[in-house]
């Protein structure tokens, strides 16, 4: 091991900027997965052209109308 202080002080610069590096990526691909997400959610809420639902929403109000079926039996004492 070298007792020089200027191979410490190298090292411990190069792993700071290794560090700062990682995290500067991890930063950016954190807010590019949000601006997706955000996107997503967008295209999602938003109506079509013809004006009708979108197939995401069609497909929500559905899954919702089942539960609210199962529920009611449920709640009328019915196995499902």
């Amino acid at each position: 091991m070298p007792q020089d202080p200027s191979f410490y002080l190298t090292i411990s610069i190069l792993a700071l900027a290794t560090v700062g590096i990682i995290a500067a990526a991890s930063l950016r691909g954190w807010r590019d997965w949000i601006e997706l997400k955000r996107m997503e959610m967008e295209s999602q809420h938003r109506p079509n052209h013809d004006g009708a639902p979108s197939a995401v929403s069609r497909i929500e109000v559905a899954d919702l109308k089942e539960r609210v079926k199962k529920l009611e039996a449920i709640a009328a004492g019915i196995d499902i």
